[in-house]
């Protein structure tokens, strides 16, 4: 049988739990439950096999703890973030972060003040005094 490729990537309901995960930094079931949405309607078993799916895919660990197991985290939230960033510059942008940063930049929606804090954090970068 051919073996399943693993995924790197979460989808966007499992970046939904693993972001209540970071933010509790591993719980229980109902701990990362009662850090979703408060309009999310799920069901326990639902989100039981959602944390299940993250241990599979090694973005969690669990451990058994009296009746329950608590999910832990095996990936930091700016470790995946950096992660994701480098599969979209690679897929979506040829393997050139300046055009992902142009495209950024580019959009409409991007406020004056988000333009000079990129500026900022470039110039930091390039180890340049911002103004």
């Amino acid at each position: 049988m051919r073996q399943k490729k693993k995924n790197t990537l979460l989808t966007e309901v499992e970046l939904e739990f693993m972001t209540a995960i970071w933010e509790i930094n591993g719980g229980t079931v109902r701990e990362v439950m009662a850090n979703l949405a408060p309009d999310r309607a799920l069901a326990y078993t639902s989100a039981s096999t959602i944390l299940r799916i993250l241990e599979q895919k090694e973005f969690l660990i669990s451990e058994r703890a009296e009746k329950s197991f608590i999910y832990r985290p095996t990936i930091n939230k700016p470790e995946y973030q950096s992660k994701s960033l480098r599969n979209l510059s690679e897929k979506l942008f040829d393997s050139t972060p300046s055009s992902l940063v142009a495209r950024l930049v580019d959009d409409e929606n991007m406020s004056e003040e988000m333009l000079q804090e990129i500026r900022a954090l470039l110039d930091k970068r390039l180890g340049k005094n911002a103004d």
